[in-house]
């Protein structure tokens, strides 16, 4: 089965035949776990940094901001037998997308949120596929642990 992630959404799977994937990232950012023993699989397709912008979304759409969907994902990978202590962490996105200017930077800002996030809960990012100005679609195998990211002009792993 393949699990398709909207703009704040999650899916979390421990079936080895599953795929996880979003598509289209641009300043949004995709953050991927894996425990490599219980190869269990998740993903959030995260759109801004902060909750404080709209409390009545974070409450009705948790996995749109960093500081509410991250603190989901993680509960959920538990949920489905993960031990954080052996999970890995990568992510994707966070593209300036229609900012030249760096106006507003979301997907700098995304970035940036996500690192502290996960650095004051004790955990690091292995490797990431961020910034640029292209769009990404990213899927993870439940199975190999296996992260395929893919624009219409290449395709490449993390």
């Amino acid at each position: 089965m393949r699990y398709d992630v909207g703009i704040g959404e999650s899916a979390v799977s421990k079936n080895a035949e599953d795929t996880i994937k979003t598509y289209a990232l641009g300043s949004c950012v995709a953050v991927i776990m894996y425990d490599r023993v219980q190869k269990v699989a998740g993903m959030v397709h995260l759109a801004l940094p902060d909750s404080d912008l709209n409390k009545e979304k974070s409450i009705s759409s948790p996995c749109y901001f960093v500081n509410t969907g991250l603190p989901h994902l993680l509960n959920e990978m538990q949920k489905n037998g993960a031990r954080l202590n052996r999970t890995w962490i990568k992510m994707a996105g966070g593209s300036t997308m229609m900012d030249s200017d760096n106006r507003f930077d979301i997907g700098r800002r995304n970035v940036i949120a996500i690192k502290r996030f996960l650095w004051k809960k004790g955990f690091g990012i292995i490797k990431q596929d961020t910034g640029g100005n292209i769009s990404r679609t990213v899927t993870i195998s439940v199975d190999t642990g296996e992260i395929k990211i893919f624009n219409s002009h290449k395709v490449w792993f993390i």
